[in-house]
């Protein structure tokens, strides 16, 4: 389990029994889309909106800002708690901490993405990974690199289609996880997964295997995250906190990542 050491702010700790990171050297990379009006969200789901409540200076003088946003619990960088598709499984408030800080496993397949959009990661891609990098540790939070996060603003090349609507589901094409991919994960141990792209499954999914897979096995899934081009197969630390939405089946979340070094 993660323990949290109390230390002076330049040399913070976040330690395993047996082992611990110092993070006043090394260095941060946000893996989160900012949320606006541009941010990505399913065909079907309410998008973000944030409305001005106040923003000036106030008659007492002193300087005012505040908002409200309004948005679907699935859009932008966000979680899918296991409930979200498998029932009795952890909501977003009750997804274990130990599932969303743990050590980074990043598996490029940008090469297989950029030639079929729909392309599914599979447990051979998985198993060529380990065999270059070593078995994927239980407790690891697995990411999948498509490279399709420097198209996050264009949404038509993002998710396939501008259309907004249920027929607009059927357009959809973005690579994924393969049903036997997350098999794999699960057999691993994994913590979380995550992907840059709209879905875990990919866009032209009709049965959400993986999301069934991954999920029942209470395991959640980390969508539309950031770029993910700085950070090496191995040896990051992630961290990955969605807002605590009680009974919720997914929230808005903060991904990052810390790469130690001098």
């Amino acid at each position: 389990m993660f323990r949290l050491f109390a230390l002076p702010a330049s040399c913070v700790l976040l330690a395993t029994v047996g082992s611990a990171q110092d993070f006043s050297n090394g260095r941060w990379i946000d893996l989160t889309h900012p949320f606006n009006e541009q941010s990505v969200y399913w065909p079907t789901a309410k998008t973000f909106t944030k409305e001005e409540v106040f923003h000036g200076h106030t008659p007492g003088g002193w300087f005012y800002s505040a908002y409200n946003f309004s948005a679907a619990e699935h859009g932008g960088t966000h979680m899918d708690a296991p409930i979200h598709f498998a029932e009795g499984k952890h909501a977003t408030d009750k997804v274990p901490l130990k599932r969303l800080i743990g050590p980074g496993i990043v598996i490029n397949l940008s090469r297989q993405a950029a030639e079929d959009i729909d392309y599914r990661v599979s447990a051979s891609d998985i198993a060529d990974f380990e065999a270059k990098h070593g078995r994927i540790p239980e407790g690891a939070i697995v990411l999948l690199n498509t490279g399709r996060a420097k198209h996050y603003g264009k949404r038509e090349v993002y998710m396939g289609t501008l259309e907004r609507g249920e027929p607009a589901v059927a357009k959809l094409h973005f690579p994924g996880l393969g049903s036997d991919g997350a098999a794999l994960l699960v057999e691993r141990g994994i913590a979380a997964v995550g992907i840059d792209t709209p879905s875990i499954d990919y866009g032209q999914s009709k049965d959400f295997a993986t999301h069934v897979e991954l999920m029942t096995n209470d395991i959640p899934a980390f969508e539309n995250v950031a770029d993910m081009s700085a950070l090496p197969a191995t040896g990051s630390l992630i961290i990955a906190l969605p807002m605590k939405i009680e009974g919720g089946s997914g929230a808005p979340l903060r991904i990052i990542a810390h790469l130690p070094g001098s």
